[in-house]
């Protein structure tokens, strides 16, 4: 597979510091949702569900919080998702130009998605912090229990009680989440756009539906195997009593079976395809 031209890596970085941006005004109302449905507790015989679903969701956010209670925990994304998808664009074009020794040599499918896992390495060590930030300030609403007064003070409370450990708590299963969903990601963006680009025509001639169509499809296809890990994150980002991956994993099977791994999943797939588009 060829790309017409190569990016050097500081377009990408700038390119990715946009498209980050229009990432999370589309996406974070429903990454909201999300968060609140995978680690609500689970219904016991006494006690029912906070929230049966993505629609009961919204409505008793907006209900109780308002409009604004969607974008609850945005702060850490807002100062991070710039440069997170930056970096993800930049360590995308790195791994391109890592492995296209001549620049008119054609990048294989195999490759375009290396290239996307190693712009997942890169990222973790934003994402990591921004997501534990964010989720805790999530779900804190919806439990009433209002321990942090914004994303700065949730840092620095985490850092007093077991300082850049507590804070980068999650990395391992950010890192699950991250790369090889962003290798499918790059791989399937970057093979729709040469499926939808009409013969005869360059990839740059594109259409700005059909470029819009391809991220967002390769945005749903990035979560059908991010979701799970992503559930994984969620509960162990924001719940103290996991001692680690294998111990949030087991009990999370054991008391919810294989479906709890998808927990969030219409809330997910609601957001996949829009925000996802915008990216690109």
């Amino acid at each position: 597979m060829g790309e017409d031209e190569r990016v050097s890596p500081l377009k990408n970085f700038l390119a990715g510091g946009v498209g980050g941006a229009c990432l999370l005004l589309a996406g974070h109302p429903l990454d909201t949702i999300k968060v609140r449905l995978q680690t609500q507790p689970k219904a016991s015989c006494t006690q029912f569900v906070l929230y049966t679903g993505t629609y009961d969701c919204f409505r008793k956010t907006v209900t109780k919080e308002g409009v604004l209670g969607l974008y609850k925990g945005m702060g850490a994304p807002l100062a991070g998702v710039a440069p997170m998808m930056a970096i993800s664009f930049f360590g995308f074009g790195l791994g391109k130009q890592l492995q296209q020794r001549d620049a008119g040599t054609p990048l294989t499918y195999t490759q375009i998605f290396l290239s996307g896992c190693l712009a997942g390495i890169f990222t973790t060590v934003i994402v990591a912090p921004g997501e534990r930030i964010k989720c805790l300030l999530q779900v804190q609403a919806s439990s009433g229990q209002f321990k942090y007064a914004g994303p700065l003070d949730c840092a620095v409370q985490l850092y007093k009680e077991q300082g850049l450990r507590s804070i980068y708590r999650g990395t391992l299963l950010t890192l699950i989440r991250d790369v090889p969903s962003n290798g499918l990601y790059f791989l399937t963006y970057q093979y729709l756009k040469h499926f939808l680009t009409p013969e005869g025509q360059s990839v740059s001639q594109l259409s700005t539906p059909n470029i819009l169509l391809a991220g967002g499809l390769a945005g749903i296809l990035n979560w059908t195997i991010a979701l799970p890990p992503d559930v994984l994150k969620s509960n162990f980002q924001t719940d103290g009593k996991y001692t680690g991956l294998v111990d949030v994993l087991r009990t999370l099977l054991r008391e919810e079976g294989p479906a709890g791994l998808y927990k969030g999943f219409n809330a997910v797939f609601l957001r996949a395809f829009p925000a996802n588009a915008v990216i690109l």
